[in-house]
């Protein structure tokens, strides 16, 4: 006989379904305690099968909840269900599995794969055969239905599924799978790819074995698709696991034969060829060592595909090279580099507009892979560009500023020669003089001339002031506009914050590149009172960049700094939260400045940061930047103060040496040095227990300069004076023979 609910049971099961959807604490707690009671009843999970699959009377949020709450179940005591309770809820699973409503039909699909997991897979013999078979179904809820369970189990068990445990089910579940990657259910579809992404990975033997079949089917799909970064089918479901495939597809060697066979560069069809530079683009990072060999001879034909009649293999060919554009810049310029920048900068000006946002996207990844060597060619990149404002619109002039700032970054003070300098600066300009202060256009824009004024240095300062004063505009009616809101929020917008920030960067920009000439600008105006606001701002964002600023102005022009630095530091100090990694690393490094600014005068303030930073730097986990940063302003803050940092040497010398040993010798580095220098001077004892990490810490450097080679020195020879001949050879027996090397090469020792 089926087993059937009691009417008042069902009702009790109900109810509670009904209260445990209820916001009320007291109640929530009420029907925990009530589930833990019905769990010591077996069939209260049939009860919860029934409600989910057979009681159609009931609202789906319900009959959803009925059955998640029999998923936590099965997670938590399935062992203990009896075999009737457990059979009956498989057997209503899979005949309920095409129920009508997605909610439900999604619900069954968790059941089943939870059930599965529980190591059911080999005594649920039935299960995937029936699946499989159920996806034949002409109704389209039990195949959907079916495949969304089928993709779980794939997700949770794909090795299982390859297994001789089960027989290596896989053998006939691809194949199955592959002839839906043709249906006419844009769903179905996004299922099917789903399934098979799972094998990609583990490159299981049952796809492998139809691997023509499988790229033919994407190929197929790829006539559906068209795609410069991955895929696009009308629906974004499909397209999102068509993505997804790629980028798996991308990291197996073993498949870009396939890429590189006869099916694809040269096919008179153009949607396989777009398919075809699609997956070369595809499998770049992934398969890089493999394709090196081919790509001398790929390279030209990909370049001779920017020029194809059909703008969409123009646009994919633009994609797929600046996948390889590190290859590129590795090889000598005129065999590549040359004729592909050439290529893009055609495509730059295409008339197509997808083709052009495709290749001036690849042409901003060149920049960044190629730097000074695009030097010789800045002045035909420069005509492209400019040439490329009058032509663009809205949405690829975004793009177009972002290719301007990489190149700014690229290529630095290059950038600064007058010729440059008149192509460049009249049309951004223009553009700027025509944006309303509203308008949120102008975000790429001063992120672009950020980038400039960095690059161009005393070059930007015939444009500097009314770029300035714009910057402390935004920033000022951004502060104005938030304290309206917040004293007045049903009369008041809140403002868009980017605006105060991105006017910050700029500021930022100008005052690296500028240096001293920021200084004039910086007196006429009242930035530092605003600083003082953006410092204290709510959103981390523009304490982020207010600190960046703080930084640069104490190297710029550290005279309007200082009378505010009392008001400052206490901001700084309660900043130093790694919570928030960026403005944590900002406020670590615009302290490190002031220190070399203030000298002795830092003594006030060093109780302020002291304690924050050296608990940063002795904390796990913390992002190598920040523990750097950290490192260098520890060390600055004794180099100014060694009195008042030397006592804590012993509580941060350890994670201090081992973070600044693999920076390169710099400035920051050897202030920093200095610093532990003197504060060793005060404290010798502080660094007695890990002298052999500031042993190879003093190794690090390459050329230090005289005067700190020379306390270098003295540190180590005093240290082995004061431990005697014996004990420093048994000690310097632990060095790595490189160490020992260096350090008697260097300083005999």
């Amino acid at each position: 006989m089926e087993w059937q609910p009691d009417e008042q049971g069902l009702q009790q099961v109900l109810q509670l379904l009904k209260d445990s959807q209820s916001p009320d604490t007291a109640t929530q707690r009420a029907v925990q305690e009530k589930l833990e009671q019905l769990n010591q009843f077996p069939d209260f999970n049939n009860y919860l099968i029934f409600v989910l699959t057979s009681l159609k009377s009931e609202d789906e949020p319900t009959r959803s909840l009925s059955g998640l709450i029999l998923k936590n179940n099965v997670k938590a005591h399935y062992q203990n269900f009896p075999p009737l309770v457990a059979d009956f809820i498989k057997r209503e699973c899979l005949n309920n599995i095409g129920d009508p409503s997605p909610l439900i039909r999604a619900t069954i699909g968790i059941l089943i794969t939870t059930i599965a997991s529980k190591g059911e897979l080999q005594t649920w013999p039935e299960l995937l055969p029936q699946l499989c078979n159920l996806l034949n179904s002409e109704d389209y809820n039990t195949c959907e239905g079916s495949f969304g369970a089928l993709q779980k189990i794939c997700e949770d068990s794909s090795e299982l599924l390859d297994s001789d445990a089960l027989n290596r089910p896989l053998n006939i579940m691809i194949p199955k799978f592959l002839q839906f990657f043709k249906h006419c259910s844009p769903k179905i579809r996004s299922h099917a790819i789903a399934c098979v992404n799972q094998f990609i990975s583990s490159r299981a033997q049952a796809l492998m074995d139809h691997i023509d079949t499988f790229i033919e089917s994407l190929f197929a799909l790829g006539s559906v698709v068209h795609a410069p970064a991955g895929t696009q089918d009308p629906d974004e479901n499909v397209s999102l696991e068509a993505c997804e495939f790629w980028l798996t597809l991308a990291e197996q060697p073993c498949l870009q034969q396939e890429a590189l066979s006869g099916a694809c560069l040269f096919h008179p069809d153009w949607v396989v060829k777009e398919s075809g530079i699609l997956v070369l683009g595809a499998i770049a990072e992934g398969c890089m060592q493999g394709m090196v060999p081919y790509l001398p001879e790929l390279m030209p034909h990909l370049i001779q595909c920017l020029c194809d009649k059909k703008a969409l293999v123009r646009s994919i060919a633009c994609w797929t090279l600046s996948r390889y554009a590190h290859w590129v810049v590795s090889q000598p310029p005129d065999s590549h580099l040359k004729p592909l920048m050439t290529e893009l900068l055609k495509r730059i000006l295409d008339g197509n507009k997808r083709v052009q946002e495709a290749a001036c996207s690849a042409f901003a990844t060149l920049e960044e892979e190629a730097c000074t060597e695009l030097v010789p060619y800045l002045s035909f990149i420069l005509d492209t560009l400019v040439f490329a404002f009058g032509k663009y619109q809205h949405k690829n002039l975004l793009i177009l500023y972002d290719a301007i700032g990489t190149l700014a970054d690229s290529v630095g003070h290059h950038l600064n020669q007058p010729e440059y300098i008149e192509k460049l600066m009249p049309p951004l300009i223009a553009k700027w003089n025509e944006l309303k202060d509203e308008d949120k256009d102008l975000f790429p824009l001063l992120e672009c001339l950020s980038s400039v004024a960095t690059a161009l240095q005393s070059g930007f300062l015939p444009y500097c002031e009314p770029v300035y004063q714009r910057c402390v505009t935004l920033v000022q009616k951004t502060l104005a506009q938030a304290m309206m809101y917040s004293q007045q929020p049903d009369q008041y917008e809140a403002p868009d914050k980017d605006f105060m920030i991105v006017a910050l960067d700029l500021l930022s920009g100008l005052a690296e590149g500028l240096g001293g000439h920021v200084d004039q600008l910086v007196s006429r105006s009242n930035i530092m009172t605003l600083l003082f606001q953006c410092m204290q701002d709510t959103m981390p964002e523009v304490r982020q960049s207010s600190f960046a600023l703080l930084g640069d102005l104490t190297k710029a022009c550290f005279p309007h700094v200082k009378p505010c630095i009392a008001e400052f530091m206490p901001i700084l100090g309660t900043n130093l939260n790694p919570e928030f990694i960026s403005v944590c690393n900002n406020a670590t490094w615009a302290i490190g400045e002031i220190c070399m600014q203030m000298g002795v005068e830092m003594q006030p303030y060093v109780s302020l940061v002291l304690n924050q930073l050296v608990e940063i730097i002795n904390r796990p986990n913390t992002p190598k930047t920040l523990l750097e940063n950290t490192a260098i302003t520890i060390g600055r803050l004794g180099y100014v103060c060694p009195q008042e940092v030397a006592p804590m040497l012993q509580q941060f010398i350890r994670p201090w040496c081992t973070s600044l040993r693999n920076i390169r010798d710099n400035e920051e580095k050897d202030s920093a040095f200095r610093g532990i220098c003197m504060m060793i001077g005060v404290n010798p004892g502080g660094v007695v227990q890990d002298f052999i990490f500031f042993c190879d810490a003093v190794a690090s450097w390459v050329s230090p300069k005289d005067d700190l080679r020379d306390m270098f020195y003295k540190i180590l020879h005093g240290f082995k004076d004061q431990v005697g001949e014996e004990n420093w050879q048994q000690f310097s027996e632990q060095f790595p023979p490189q160490l020992k090397e260096r350090l008697s090469a260097c300083y005999a020792v």
